[in-house]
């Protein structure tokens, strides 16, 4: 099979490029692939279950013309800046365009060390990169925007953490990886050059990729600010709505196109409770569940600094209007979470000042109960049906829960609209790292069963009902996520 990789971005931003080349597999074994997928990106299943297709998802066959590259950024991480970041042990291999005409990126994880490196071995294991393939299907099973995992393949070379590891390559498909850390990158070698050429070519190929509307106003680059904070309050609004815990919100893994990346630290919350941390390595909790809109806002106040010498030759008019554009993010986020939450309660046809009182107080209630944040609005559609006593054995105030109930059932309230968007399946902590540890042991079957069950998020089967459980409260005191580096 013929496959013509595009090089748009080396060839447009090679100062945020540098040519590169997977480290050799020693014996590459595809463990997952995404068919539909592959289908999308008008690649042949069988073809990439070939010896020649397995190399390619690996990094070791290169299509001729194919341009690999790791890309270059910056980023703070927790908070602090660190100005040369990069793919460290990940490549782009080029862009496709999909059955829908869009161009989207073939990128590796767990390739080899590139210059950007500093100082880790560049490779990754069997088990984190089945995480990511796992996390970005059940995301995008959700409707959540997000990259997505196109094949797991084992290298045959192990990893070395605190054990010694089965090494793997992840082949993932993105928009693009253009983040708030290439801005920061560009605006670095900007001011070193005094040259806003490479800052404002990157803000041209976003706008072309990812923004085109903003092509056409009046302020190209304010737009094209003002069109990532809006992806991104949607996003995160959405994250917040599943639970969703991203664990390591750097700069560097905010995207321009607004969706979901890096699969490190991540998880789903269960106990409703805003201070949920799950990265063995946010010990000040900066990125727990409850503090995501903040930092989001965080981020695109540094792409917003970004952005500055292109929004104004006078640096107070650019400060004003950033600042200006940022002001839209938290009404943004705030009508993105409200509109959630009422689908999720089965109101959002009702009067939206009851409804969104409702779910303030529901919220107080979730979490001085321990209530699971996903099981707990399955169980309230059932008492929209008449059976309420499962969702009321959650709550100790029996008394207080029920007022709210009879609040919330005078508003009518539509079961089957929330069984529309309110998931039975997620990926279940305890579930994952059980398929995680299995398939590092050679065994993919629990892995495939999640998968399964993932994939079909709002369709309920008797033959899943593990899937749908809450972990053990003795797992989920103690559970923590690691980077995988």
């Amino acid at each position: 099979m013929s496959i013509a990789l595009q090089d748009t971005f080396v060839r447009d931003l090679p100062e945020l490029a540098v040519r590169w080349q997977a480290e050799d597999a020693p014996s590459p074994t595809l463990l997952v692939l995404n068919d539909a997928l592959a289908a999308e990106l008008g690649l042949d299943p069988e073809w990439l279950r070939s010896a020649d297709g397995v190399r390619l998802l690996a990094g070791t066959a290169v299509p001729a013309g194919a341009t690999p590259v790791a890309q270059a950024y910056a980023g703070h991480q927790f908070g602090g800046f660190v100005p040369r970041l990069g793919d460290g042990r990940a490549l782009l291999l080029g862009e496709l365009v999909d059955a829908d005409g869009h161009l989207r990126d073939l990128h590796l994880k767990g390739s080899g060390r590139t210059p950007f490196a500093r100082g880790g071995d560049g490779l990754a294991a069997v088990g984190p990169m089945l995480r990511e393939y796992v996390i970005s299907e059940a995301m995008h099973a959700l409707g959540i925007p997000t990259t997505r995992s196109l094949a797991v393949v084992a290298t045959g070379r192990s990893v070395y953490r605190e054990t010694e590891l089965p090494g793997a390559v992840l082949a993932r498909v993105a928009a693009s990886h253009l983040r708030v850390g290439s801005f920061q990158y560009a605006s670095l070698v900007a001011g070193q050059t005094q040259d806003l050429g490479v800052l404002r070519r990157l803000a041209d190929y976003a706008i072309a990729r990812h923004h085109p509307a903003a092509a056409d106003a009046a302020q190209p680059y304010r737009a094209l600010l003002e069109a990532v904070i809006d992806v991104q309050a949607d996003l995160v609004a959405r994250w917040m709505l599943v639970g969703f815990v991203h664990g390591v919100m750097n700069t560097d893994n905010m995207t321009i196109s607004g969706e979901t990346i890096d699969y490190g630290p991540c998880a789903f919350m269960e106990a409703f409770d805003p201070h949920t941390v799950f990265s063995s390595i946010d010990h000040g909790g900066r990125y727990a569940y409850g503090n995501q809109p903040a930092i989001a806002l965080w981020n695109l106040a540094r792409f917003a600094e970004a952005l500055l010498p292109l929004l104004d030759d006078d640096t107070d008019a650019a400060v004003s209007q950033a600042e200006q554009s940022l002001g839209r993010f938290r009404d943004r986020y705030q009508s993105r979470w409200d509109e959630g939450m009422r689908a999720k309660l089965g109101v959002a046809g009702a009067d939206p000042e009851a409804a969104d009182a409702l779910s303030q107080e529901v919220l107080v209630a979730l979490h001085a109960n321990g209530v699971d944040h996903t099981s707990f609005y399955r169980r309230l559609a059932r008492a929209a049906r008449g059976d309420a006593e499962p969702v009321r054995g959650d709550f100790v105030d029996l008394a207080g829960f029920d007022a709210w109930l009879t609040r919330w059932r005078a508003l009518g309230p539509d079961p089957d609209a929330m069984d529309a968007v309110n998931p039975i399946y997620i990926p279940r902590n305890h579930l994952v790292e059980e398929a995680l540890a299995a398939a590092t042991d050679g065994d993919l079957d629990p892995l495939l069963a999640l998968l399964e069950a993932v994939r079909s998020p709002f369709e309920e089967r008797s033959d899943r009902q593990r899937y749908a459980e809450p972990s053990q409260q003795e797992f989920s005191a103690t559970f923590r996520t690691f980077c995988g580096t």
